[in-house]
Order: structure tokens, then sequence, then C-alpha cells
């Protein structure tokens, strides 16, 4: 049991996911900017033309005349109606001439002899060069290209943003090839789960070899639906699926089917189909399909609400007019309550595999897979930390190995000892190691009482799970905590052991409003436990004498028209009465964990004392404190030969 800490004033934040994510530039910003860096090249282009126009001295077509008659000039050039002379000094200078005249008749209006032109090299060059045209060209060019590229840039950001009008009714899908070994996952990675994967070996003979079951008339299932708690796997098994039978994997999840445009969803599925069909034989995978697989006609939306039509169509390419045999079309869901009813027939999703919580063999091996990886020190059992993690599912386990190899790390460690993988055990149960958050003496004293009461309670009741280790270190959002864990893996609890169960929730405030005389916020997280404990026996499970084996909550609830809705049924007198057993049976287990403390008060001042100057007991240093003060510890034999309750 963990004890919350005190609530504490709360603070404002500065950022967190209630603060809005800061907003890029607007379009117009965006323009603006866009037009600040053309003017600049512009004005930068304009200088580099007139420096490159002005590095040779332009002068009038008589100086030429008079220089070329002075003996000046060496060389002419003559492109068009620019001349470019070359003086004796090796300096240029240009000139114009008009462009109907010659050069010879030019000079000669000005007065030179044609006999002075006899010592002056002319030549006359093509008007069209490199230079010509680039000095021509590029003032237009490099403006229209320049836009150019500003249109591109804000098509990509308004892209970005939501606008890719022609990518909307593609499919989003991710596809593992099977040439892909990086990626492939077989049924030797996934550890656990025997009857799924003896279910879905058919579907793999069926992809790998399909004519021995057209033979006899066999058709495969087209949908099969993993349904389990969330980390069991089932995403795994269907990538081991199309792993064995080495074929195309499509996945894609449910929400990526929906988008604010009605239709887009509809036209994913299509393109999606249509793709699988071309790559056949193949398998498409539907993760978290209840995102759109909910069940229709609940008035939210209307007819042309976007997931229905995305429904709608699945359940069209799934049996529709074209049925295709070779596409197998796989769908996970932790919420198989909330499925359409169409969705879920006969021709659809008519195979449905459980993926239950591995049991203490089936963690053994996959700890041994999240292993492999992972250097082991020599004192690593894992069959040690399979029987402290019950109810730990497969992506639990991976993530205590991997805390186990952070704190391994971090302490720089070559190896991860078993220390390690206790201490993650907790950290992914609870949460981290508070130890910045001191508690004072009382609150300290508070919190060793509160411990001790659920740790004395959980020993001497006959079916309450036997006590594993107590600490009054803070963890996550507990005070301290209390760990209890069963000799054995539980399909089914009885009457008897919930009573128990209620009794240890109990047994912190007891223990705290016995010592005390006063009663804190410690127990506020057991208090809501053991209420809703309590009527669930009354209303789930049939377990109150008084209201005898009704149901009055079903265990998911109910949905508008099928399925969804939680509500009750029963009238205000039946509801007074439910309260009523819901206390009745907390009172009575309240009565039965002040009894247990009275009768071993000197055994709880021992166990709270302890506590005060070590802060952490182990099982065993727990079970010498009872052992002293006549409390004989739980033995599994003791629970085996245990009367069924």
């Amino acid at each position: 049991m963990a004890a919350p800490l005190p609530p504490q004033k709360k603070q404002q934040s500065k950022g967190g996911a209630g603060t809005p994510a800061p907003k890029g530039p607007s379009l117009w910003a965006q323009m603006a900017a866009a037009l600040a860096i053309f003017l600049m090249l512009s004005f930068g282009y304009s200088l580099v033309r007139q420096y490159i126009t002005d590095e040779i001295e332009e002068v009038p077509i008589s100086q030429i005349a008079s220089d070329i008659d002075a003996g000046k000039i060496s060389s002419i050039s003559v492109a068009g109606n620019k001349i470019t002379a070359t003086y004796t000094d090796e300096s240029e200078k240009t000139s114009r001439k008009e462009t109907e005249s010659s050069l010879t008749q030019t000079l000669s209006d000005y007065g030179l002899a044609p006999e002075r032109l006899a010592g002056v090299n002319i030549t006359i060059q093509d008007e069209g060069g490199l230079r010509f045209w680039a000095l021509t060209l590029l003032p237009i060019i490099v403006p229209i290209l320049f836009l150019f590229g500003i249109i591109w840039y804000l098509s990509r950001q308004m892209r970005g943003a939501g606008m890719q009008a022609f990518t909307f009714g593609r499919s989003m899908a991710r596809l593992t090839s099977p040439e892909d070994q990086g990626q492939k996952v077989t049924f030797k990675d996934v550890a656990g789960a025997k009857e799924a994967k003896d279910e879905l070996t058919e579907i793999v003979d069926f992809l790998k070899n399909p004519k021995k079951f057209i033979q006899i008339g066999a058709r495969i299932p087209k949908g099969v639906l993993l349904m389990g708690a969330p980390g069991t796997g089932k995403t795994l098994l269907a990538r081991a699926v199309a792993g064995e039978a080495g074929v195309p994997f499509f996945s894609i999840s449910g929400s990526e089917f929906v988008e604010m445009f009605v239709g887009v969803g509809a036209s994913r599925v299509r393109d999606l189909f249509a793709t699988a069909k071309k790559a056949a034989p193949a398998i498409i995978f539907l993760d978290e399909i209840d995102a759109v697989g909910r069940v229709r006609g609940t008035g939210v939306g209307g007819g042309n609400d976007e997931r229905e039509q995305t429904l709608n169509q699945i359940l069209v390419e799934m049996d529709g007019f074209e049925p295709n045999e070779k596409v197998i079309v796989m769908a996970a869901t932790n919420r198989p309550d909330v499925l359409d009813p169409a969705l879920v027939r006969p021709g659809r999703f008519d195979r449905r595999v459980v993926i239950d919580l591995p049991d203490r063999k089936d963690r053994e091996e996959i700890l041994a897979i999240h292993a492999r990886q992972k250097p082991l020190g020599a004192d690593v059992k894992l069959s040690v930390i399979a029987e402290r993690t019950p109810g730990f599912s497969g992506a639990d386990l991976a993530n205590l190995m991997n805390e186990g190899a952070i704190l391994a790390a971090r302490e720089n460690r070559k190896e991860l000892a078993q220390f390690d993988l206790i201490r993650s055990i907790e950290k992914v149960m609870l949460g981290p190691e508070r130890r910045s958050h001191i508690l004072n003496r009382k609150e300290k004293e508070i919190t060793a009482y509160h411990e001790g009461g659920h740790a004395l309670v959980a020993s001497i009741l006959p079916y309450a799970d036997p006590v594993h280790k107590i600490s009054i270190i803070s963890r996550g959002r507990a005070a301290g905590y209390t760990l209890k864990l069963p000799f054995e893996d539980k399909k089914m609890q009885s009457r008897k052991e919930f009573l128990d169960d209620i009794a240890v929730s109990l047994g912190g405030y007891a223990a705290e409003k016995m010592v005390f005389g006063d009663i804190t916020t410690g127990a506020s997280n057991d208090l809501q436990v053991l209420t809703a404990l309590a009527r669930n026996m009354v209303t789930r499970y049939g377990m109150s004498d008084k209201m005898g084996p009704l149901a009055f909550d079903s265990a998911q609830g109910k949905a508008l028209f099928g399925q969804g809705v939680e509500g009750g049924e029963q009238s205000q007198e039946v509801a007074a009465q439910i309260d009523a057993e819901v206390k009745k049976i907390v009172e009575g287990a309240r009565k039965k964990a002040e009894s247990i403390l009275n009768k071993n008060r000197k055994a709880l001042d021992a166990i709270a004392a302890k506590l005060m100057e070590v802060e952490t007991l182990e099982r065993d240093d727990f079970e010498k404190l009872l052992i002293a003060h006549g409390i004989t510890p739980k033995k599994k034999q003791d629970i085996e030969h245990q009367p069924i309750a």
C-alpha cells in the first residue's frame, strides 16, 4: 500500500502541457521578409553591375579619333555599336558609335585620315558573346528565379501547416518489407502468449501455402482482432506473423485516417487496401482500431461524420463486392466492447485472439529476451524477478530491464546486478526514489506507523498476500509504501480475499487513529481504492448477502445504441441500499483491522521503530520481527492448503 504525500500548495507553472506552443511567423511576416531580401539582393546586384560597368572609362568617339591621330591607341575592338580602345600604355577606354555607320566612316566624319588607321589593329567581335548576354539577361532572369524561389518556399510552409491538397487521400501506412532483416520479427522474439501464437500460426500457414486450405474448401479468416491490455504485445505479434510468413506488412493507426475534411479517411482506406492488393499476399495492421471502429448511430456528427464514413469504407473493403483472399487484415484494441457489431461479425473480424498478461514462466521468458543485449552479473536470477512482478505486461518488463541498465550505467558499472533489477521493479511500479523529499520527524513517525499498520494486518489475515518489503522512503507521489506480492499468480479472487484486502488497506488509517488519535491525508489513496473495491463487490460481483447475485453495473458500462456510455439502471431505493452495503463492508473491515492492531500493539511499535531506524525493511528482516512477537509468517504451503473461500 502506498501512502500519498500530504497535499501541497499549487504553484503556477511557467510551461508544460497547459502552455500554448509558440506560434511561428505569420504568412504576412514571411512575405515581408522575402520582399526585404529581394530588395537587398537587387540593390547589391545594381552595385556590382555598376562596378563592372564603371571599371572601364567611357569617352566620346571624338576623343578616340584624336587619340588614334596622336598614335596613342594600339588596337580597337568593335562589338556592335560598342568600341573598346586599347592604348599603348595597356589602358582601356570605351566609346559608342552610330549603329548604322561603320567604324571607318564614323572616324572619317571626325576628320581622321584613313591612313592613320593602318597602324591600329582593328578586331570585329560577335555582338552575341557570353558577357553581352549575361549582362543583358541576368537583370531579367535573376528576379524571376528569385520570385519562383519565394513561391516554392511559401508553398512548402503552407503544405506543412496542413494544406496538402494533393496528398489528402493517400494512405500514411508504414511498410515493413520482408527483406528488411533489421526490422524482421518472428515468433522467437515473442515470449509467452502460446494460445495466441497457435491461433496465428494458421494465418502464417495460409499465407505460405494457401492451396491446402483452398483444396479442402476452408476459408481463412479475413480479419484477426487482437484484444488485450496495453503492453501485452499485440503489435509485436502482428509483426511476427508478417515476419514468419515473409510478406509485406502495412501498419497504420486508426487515428491517422481521420482528418478535419470529410471523406479523407475513406479515401485513405481505399488507397491502403489498393496498395496492399498490389503487394498481395500481404498483411494490413490497424493499430488502435477503436479510434475509428466505435459503434455507429450515436447521433454525434450526423450522417456526414468523418469517423463513420471511414468505418463504412473499412467494412466495404473487408467484405465488399471485390473480396481479396490474399490480404489479411489484423487489428489491435484494448477496448473491444466499444467496437461496432458490423466490424466484428463473421466475414470481417471473425477471429478474435485474446492476449492475457503473462504468467510467471512467461515473464521469465520475456525478461530473457530483453536481457539479450545486456551484460548480466553472476548474481542475476530472472526467475526471482519474474516472481516479484505479477501483473506486469511485456512492456512493463521491457521497461524494467531498461531501468535496471540505466541504474547500472549511472553508477559506472559494466554489468547489471540483481540489486539493479530489484530497484527497477519499484521504480516502474511507484516511480523514482525522492530522497530529497525529507520528512520531519513527526511525519516520518506517522508514515512508519501507517506502513507498519498495513504490513501487520496483511501478515495476520489469512487471505491477504504476504509482505515483501516496507519502506518510508518517498517514491513518486507516495510518502511510503508496503509491497505485497502473492506466492503465485491468480486468475480469480474470492470474497474473503477481497474483504482481507479492504482490511489491509484500512490498516494504515486505523494505525494512525489508534496511535496519534488523529488521521492525516496519507490514507487518501487507500480509501479511494478500498471504496471502489467494496462497490464492485456489491454491484458487479454479487458478493453482497443483502443485494444477492445481481450485477448493477457492467464491467465497461453500456453504450448509447449498444455500447460505451456509463450509467446505472437502478432506482434511488436500490442505490441507497448499495451505498448501505458498501458502508457495511468497509465498516466491518475497519473493525477487523482495529482489532488486529490493538491485539498486536507491541509488534506495531517494534515495526515502526525499526522503520524509523533503517527506513526500509525487506521480507526476511520483517519476518524476524513478527516471530519475535509471536506471529508466524505465512508460507506458501499455508496458502495452498487454505479452504476455498
